[in-house]
């Protein structure tokens, strides 16, 4: 490969890096904004959730046609194509968060405009927080490289996976305790749901940036072998 062929092709790895982490940034921006919506009655908030999936999904189809040109034109190295199978996989799941975003947003919009009897949301604020987190700690070890930061990732929705557990035990008790609120719990139940799928999509992200960084498939290991593994010491299942 010539030097001017080399140089052009890590531009064009560049640009699918750049345009992929730009895309994670508008899915953090959705998630706020979408429970802000939820928690003030905010609809211009609701309107900007769904501009930006609109942008979310032109990038999902330009970084799948920029990865379709890079792979037509050059003959990439062995890691350089993981890191390009790890972004197309990657982009699904990240285009998939920004729809869930955007169910959290529509859903909020009927919660207010039904005027629907109150149950607090303090709850799912705070899981909000922590797969937003999730989500930024996954764009950070794929901007870095980081395999010990993505094993993180996967640890914590763990969390994730207990508050969205406990947040449909509470929902379920506001039901029963009270029938008038079973609309707005049900509605409530949908956005806590939408906030665990997006805990999962950072998780599978992470154990991408893993496989990227290690050439380990780490999916469906467990979590302490996928803290092994980014670590670089071997498997320890049979």
């Amino acid at each position: 490969m010539s030097e001017h062929t080399n140089k052009q092709f890590d531009a064009d790895l560049e640009s699918v890096r750049s345009q992929f982490l730009q895309m994670g940034g508008l899915v953090e921006a959705m998630i706020q904004e979408a429970i802000d919506a939820l928690a003030s009655g905010d609809m211009s908030l609701v309107e900007k959730v769904r501009e930006r999936e609109k942008e979310v999904n032109r990038h999902e189809v330009e970084i799948d046609e920029s990865i379709s040109r890079i792979l037509a034109r050059h003959q990439p190295t062995a890691i350089d194509l993981r890191m390009l199978m790890a972004v197309s996989k990657m982009l699904t799941d990240m285009e998939r968060s920004g729809d869930e975003a955007e169910k959290v947003a529509t859903v909020a919009r009927r919660i207010h405009e039904a005027e629907l009897r109150h149950i607090p949301v303090i709850e799912l604020r705070h899981m909000a927080a922590n797969v937003r987190t999730m989500l930024h700690q996954a764009l950070d070890a794929f901007a870095r490289l980081d395999p010990i930061q993505a094993a993180a990732v996967v640890r914590s929705d763990k969390e994730v996976d207990k508050e969205w557990k406990g947040a449909l035990r509470h929902l379920i008790t506001y039901m029963i305790e009270d029938p008038r609120t079973i609309s707005r719990a049900i509605d409530m139940i949908f956005i806590a749901r939408a906030l665990e799928r997006i805990g999962d999509h950072a998780k599978n992200m992470s154990e991408r940036v893993i496989y990227m960084v290690k050439g380990a498939d780490v999916r469906h290991t467990g979590v302490k072998n996928t803290e092994r593994l980014a670590r670089g010491e071997e498997d320890t299942e049979e």
